[in-house]
């Protein structure tokens, strides 16, 4: 069995097919889905998705690119709808410099925030880092994230930058640029990371693995995330997939 760790199950990308969706990651063994919600629209659909399905789990919090939208508002939403049992993280947050709709002082005003409430619900934060590594790095250190650790979603940094964040109680998830020819730096993470300190993800709708790239992800195809893994390690996909699974448990309390 696997873990989708990181999945957009709350995507537009999905209404006109959900449940055959569903249907084929638990044919495929995928027997427990964490869905990600980011803005009013997805975390509404994220809550209404784990009260629908047991397997289901969500994440919510507010991405970087709409931390301009982040409101006092929106903080006591998430905080009161984080106390929902199967709201098992805070986030995706992070910071995000490739686009340019939020400025990066809001961006990183918004994620100590998120943050901060992650470590007063005492929940595990999952990352969203786009081209802002070391300001990433240096909030997580400034804000003592380390308390409540969590997840460097969809890990695109070397191995250097791997071991600085396994330092601060975090762990890494990688997803679908593995597969990818010429994902140098995925696949030497991949087989860097300890055992112990790795997850897998799909983030679908996007980031689709090879063979399916430039079609819709969707979180069956975690499992070839999990057996490229595997391959670049030299052991079994059951290893892999155990490890993983156990890793998201103990990460996100299942």
């Amino acid at each position: 069995m696997l873990i989708d760790t990181h999945v957009h199950l709350n995507a537009d990308q999905y209404d006109e097919d959900l449940q055959v969706v569903i249907d084929r990651a638990l044919e495929a063994g995928i027997d427990r889905m964490i869905v990600v919600g980011f803005d009013e629209k997805t975390i509404k659909r994220t809550m209404t998705l784990i009260d629908q399905y047991e397997f289901i789990y969500g994440v919510i919090g507010w991405h970087p690119v709409d931390a301009i939208d982040f409101t006092d508002e929106y903080y006591e939403w998430i905080k009161e709808l984080a106390g929902h049992p199967k709201v098992v993280a805070i986030g995706e947050m992070g910071l995000d410099y490739h686009w340019d709709k939020s400025p990066k002082d809001i961006q990183q005003e918004v994620f100590r925030r998120q943050i901060t409430l992650a470590k007063e619900l005492k929940k595990p934060i999952v990352i969203h880092n786009r081209e802002a590594t070391q300001d990433v790095v240096d909030i997580l250190k400034e804000e003592n994230a380390a308390e409540v650790g969590g997840v460097m979603h969809s890990f695109s940094g070397s191995t250097e930058i791997c071991d600085e964040i396994l330092k601060m109680n975090f762990i890494i998830s990688l997803g679908g640029p593995v597969t990818f020819k010429n994902a140098k730096q995925p696949k030497e993470v991949a087989k860097h990371v300890p055992l112990d300190k790795l997850i897998v993800e799909t983030d679908a709708p996007y980031l689709t693995p090879h063979p399916y790239r430039g079609k819709r992800n969707e979180p069956a195809y975690v499992k070839l995330v999990a057996e490229e893994i595997a391959d670049l390690r030299g052991i079994s996909y059951e290893e892999l997939a155990a490890a993983t699974t156990r890793n998201a448990e103990r990460l996100f309390n299942l």
